[in-house]
C-alpha cells in the first residue's frame, strides 16, 4: 500500500466520517482517478511534438499517454478531424495515489513564488482541476533534454457530491490550498 493511500485509510477517511456523519463508510468521499492532460496547438505544424509530450507524460505519470485525436474540423485553426492534437493519461489506484503525493510533496514546492494552488477550481460536482504552466517542477524531467516547455491540466475527479466535502478531502490528503 502506497503511503498516500495509507493515509487516506487510516487518517482522511475517519477525518470525514466525522465530520460530515456518514451512516455507511460507502458514502465517504474518494479519489476515483487522475487524468492528466497535454493539449498541443503545435501539434498540426511539428508531428515529433506529440512524441514529445507524450515521452514527458510517461515519465512524469508512469504510464503510457494516449494520444488524443480532433472530434471536429475547424478551419480558422487549420484543423482537421482526427488529427493528433495532445495526449492524456488516466491513473488509478496505487499509480494515482503515488503521483498525487509526488505532485503535493515535491512537484509544487519547486514551482516560483509558489504560494498555494487556487481553491476556486472545483466543478460544482465535487471534481477539482488544476492547470501547470511547465513539465519542469517534476524531478523526472530532465532541463537539457526537453525541446519545448509545455504545461498541463490535471482533474482529481472524486466521488465527492459537493464542492465542500471535494475540498476537504483534498485538504486532508495535503493539498496547498492557498488561503
Amino acid at each position: 500500500m502506497t503511503r498516500m493511500k495509507e493515509k487516506y485509510v487510516k487518517e482522511v477517511a475517519p477525518a470525514l466520517m466525522g465530520k460530515y456523519s456518514y451512516k455507511s463508510t460507502m458514502q465517504i468521499p474518494k479519489l476515483d482517478k487522475i487524468v492528466i492532460n497535454i493539449g498541443l496547438g503545435e501539434a498540426k505544424d511539428n508531428p515529433k511534438a506529440v512524441e514529445a509530450a507524450c515521452g514527458d507524460l510517461a515519465k512524469i505519470s508512469g504510464q503510457k499517454p494516449i494520444i488524443t485525436k480532433a472530434r471536429k474540423s475547424v478551419a480558422n485553426f487549420k484543423l482537421r478531424e482526427g488529427m493528433n492534437i495532445g495526449c492524456k493519461v488516466t491513473l488509478r489506484g496505487d499509480r494515482m495515489y503515488e503521483f498525487l503525493d509526488r505532485l503535493f510533496n515535491v512537484a509544487l514546492p519547486r514551482v516560483r513564488d509558489f504560494r498555494g494552488i487556487n481553491p476556486n477550481g472545483f466543478d460544482g460536482r465535487g471534481n477539482y482541476s488544476l492547470g501547470i504552466k511547465e513539465q519542469l517542477i517534476f524531478p523526472e524531467i530532465d532541463y537539457d533534454k526537453i525541446d519545448k516547455l509545455r504545461g498541463m491540466d490535471i482533474n482529481f475527479v472524486t466521488t465527492a457530491t459537493t464542492d465542500e466535502e471535494a475540498r476537504e478531502l483534498l485538504t486532508l490528503m495535503g493539498a496547498p490550498f492557498r488561503s
